[in-house]
């Protein structure tokens, strides 16, 4: 008999595909559905009752159920979310408006700004000010607020959001307006020294208004999809997975739902991370390419980088400064509008573009059959012959070739006189430089060679691309994960418990109280390690940081702290900890200036439960050669013309088996293209390593 601490299940609803991976006592049963617009959480319990089945096991067996979901992202993106109202300091009404004042595109004499995501007019301004020590300036005006619910409750408005400033040094004001507010409101209100207590009045509104604008519809579909696990027989927990890695209840999800946003793709880096501690490899790049979108990320010492901000729905690719900015931890990495559903068209110059609009699952691809027309990724795939049109997705989904190659030429090969399959390899040649472009720009903006990495390629659509884009970045080595299909939900299983607690406090070293520092840095750990303790019974970790700069910078840097209190000797040993650090970043300290003061910023507590240790395998290079019994013909980028690819199951390869390129190697949910320039071999654990010919691997 199985415990049902032994079944975990993991799912991810993405823009195209929902993936659904099941772990009985480390077996793995997966599958893929495509996602469900109208009503998301069908396609998960679709994929629960295929899995289940495979599994030989009732749903009331699962013991915990770990969800990501891109439905906060996708709500802001596309603007459907709540009609919000934002209830902020007078003076500071325009604050998300006028942003930073900074210029994204310097030479762009029509730059357009991102809209605000709350119109002016939806925007309520009262008295009452907080100074930038915590002190109260001007009482807050509390009749005026009564004032405000009135036209808040008249409005027809679904959420509120509260951002006062300096509210991240005392929150008084921002929960005295909640409780006025919520006397004669019933909607949920957002506060923004809870959502994100950081400095920088700009991002930490915006993050409470994203916060508000997508809570009803996040706190619905989670109420909605217990309702149904609980009419299916389900018993267990559901616990979401938040974009800085971790694991946090449904209750903390629909309360702070913009936590939510990276959820997905975060699932898929700690896959990554988890494959790098595995084999032991310390630099890896990390690429996740579902139906949607595409993702990099750089692993380093087995975790992926973190960051505090990051940008949703940029305007101008790779342009920092030109999306919404989201004031949350999170894992950080570059995605593109780049999936197998990304759209391809012809713009003004004559030029092949790709993306970011997609045709997702609805209608999907032309060669779907679902009443798409517009060619996508998928179908110049389909055409050079990566794909059976008999095999997608498990025999699931028929694929027509004659629809794709219709798309194709009607929409981007008329228009620039080629044929079929010329149009769908340039179609796949500017997708697959559009990624190699973004992982060479996430690298050089972390002070790090691309080459020097080792690829780890996963999602639907990743291993159909990743040895060109190993070719075009000059990476000798890739591996293809068993289950890289569903790589972000089993991500999901390895994920931790983890939260963390930030709080804003500017300080000067000259000034630094450690008094005032532990009791902080005590209030935070408590806040961090109660959320944990939702979903944790065993040992807890605390990753202390703080982030600091010299005085007069805009910026600060991590410095990773030790987990005691601070003595008397502490400003000294933070000073000599930021130098070496800065001097890390950035190749030397700043010294001669007449002494530079140091400043802290922020705070930072990481609460994790401690994970098991994963089973070490070595990297093996393969002798045994084995010869592909079929084969099809395949567009081969080395040539420039159709050429002979062996087909070859994944099922039927053993440990240690090396298949020489060029050969696809094919399994239910993706398959792996192994182009001229590299072999294959099976490694201990299921997955494929891709070894450059005539490299020292």
């Amino acid at each position: 008999m199985t415990s049902k601490d032994d079944i975990r299940l993991g799912a991810d609803i993405g823009g195209t595909f929902t993936d659904v991976a099941l772990d009985l006592r480390g077996t793995i049963f997966s599958t893929k559905v495509l996602t469900n617009y109208a009503a998301p959480e069908q396609a998960i319990l679709d994929g629960i009752a295929v899995v289940t089945r495979d599994a030989g096991i009732a749903l009331a067996e699962i013991g915990i159920i770990i969800h990501g979901t891109t439905l906060a992202t996708n709500a802001l993106i596309e603007r459907r979310g709540a009609r919000t109202a934002l209830v902020t300091t007078e003076g500071f009404r325009d604050v998300i408006e006028m942003r930073t004042e900074n210029r994204f595109e310097q030479y762009d004499l029509d730059l357009q700004l991102p809209a605000p995501l709350i119109p002016r007019e939806h925007r309520f301004t009262v008295k009452g000010r907080i100074g930038a020590e915590g002190q109260e300036l001007q009482p807050l005006d509390e009749a005026a607020l009564e004032g405000i619910a009135d036209r808040i409750g008249a409005g027809g408005f679904g959420s509120v959001a509260i951002g006062f400033i300096h509210a991240y040094t005392n929150p008084d004001h921002e929960r005295r307006a909640r409780a006025i507010l919520s006397r004669k409101l019933t909607i949920p209100i957002s506060i923004s020294a809870e959502v994100s207590p950081q400095m920088r009045e700009f991002e930490r509104f915006n993050t409470v208004c994203a916060n508000a604008y997508v809570r009803p519809q996040m706190a619905d579909y989670l109420a909605r999809f217990q309702t149904r696990l609980k009419e299916m027989g389900a018993e267990c927990p559901v616990f979401m997975i938040h974009s800085g890695g971790g694991l946090i209840s449904v209750e903390t999800a629909s309360e702070f739902p913009v936590r939510l946003v990276e959820s997905g793709p975060a699932g898929g880096a700690i896959f990554a991370a988890d494959i790098a501690r595995r084999f032991g490899l310390e630099k890896v790049v990390s690429y996740d390419m579902g139906g949607t979108t595409a993702k990099i990320c750089l692993i380093e010492d087995y975790a992926p980088r973190t960051a505090r901000t990051f940008e949703v729905a940029r305007t101008y690719r790779f342009c920092k400064g030109s999306g919404m900015p989201i004031s949350i931890p999170v894992i950080e990495m570059i995605e593109i509008g780049a999936g197998g559903g990304s759209i391809a068209w012809v713009d003004a110059m004559g030029r092949i573009q790709t993306g970011p609009e997609s045709a997702g699952s609805e209608p999907g691809p032309a060669c779907y059959g679902r009443g798409g027309r517009r060619p996508a990724i998928t179908d110049a795939d389909l055409v050079l012959g990566k794909l059976d049109p008999d095999n997608f997705a498990g025999g699931a989904i028929r694929l027509d070739t004659s629809a794709s190659e219709q798309a194709i030429l009607r929409d981007v090969g008329e228009r620039l006189s080629l044929d079929a399959m010329a149009t769908a390899f340039g179609i796949c040649e500017v997708v697959d430089e559009n990624m190699a472009n973004a992982a060479r720009v996430h690298a050089v903006e972390n002070g790090k060679n691309i080459s020097d990495n080792v690829m780890i390629a996963f999602g639907g659509a990743a291993p159909l691309h990743a040895a060109r884009l190993c070719e075009k970045l000059g990476i000798d080595q890739c591996i293809v994960p068993k289950g890289a299909g569903v790589g972000s939900a089993i991500g999901f299983l390895k994920a931790p418990f983890g939260y963390e607690a930030l709080a804003s406090r500017l300080t000067r070293l000259s000034q630094f109280k450690p008094a005032e520092a532990n009791a902080l840095l005590d209030d935070l750990k408590v806040s961090a390690e109660s959320f944990v303790r939702a979903g944790a019974n065993g040992t807890i970790t605390c990753e202390i940081t703080a982030f600091m700069r010299y005085a007069g910078q805009g910026w600060e840097i991590p410095v990773p702290l030790p987990d005691k209190p601070f003595g008397n000797d502490a400003a000294t040993t933070l000073e000599d900890l930021f130098q070496a650090n800065y001097q890390r970043f950035f190749g030397r300290a700043i010294e001669g200036l007449g002494g530079l003061e140091i400043e802290i910023v922020t705070w930072s507590v990481k609460a994790t439960d401690v994970r098991p240790a994963v089973a070490r395998h070595e990297l093996i290079t393969g002798k045994r050669t084995t010869q592909p019994a079929t084969s099809r013909a395949v567009f081969d980028p080395a040539s420039g013309a159709p050429r002979t690819y062996g087909i070859v199951e994944r099922e039927g390869l053993c440990t240690g088996y090396r298949v020489a390129g060029p050969v696809i190697i094919v399994e239910r949910e993706t398959s792996t293209v192994v182009t001229t320039s590299f072999d294959a071999v099976i490694q201990s654990d299921g997955a494929i390593l891709l070894i450059r010919k005539g490299s020292q691997a």
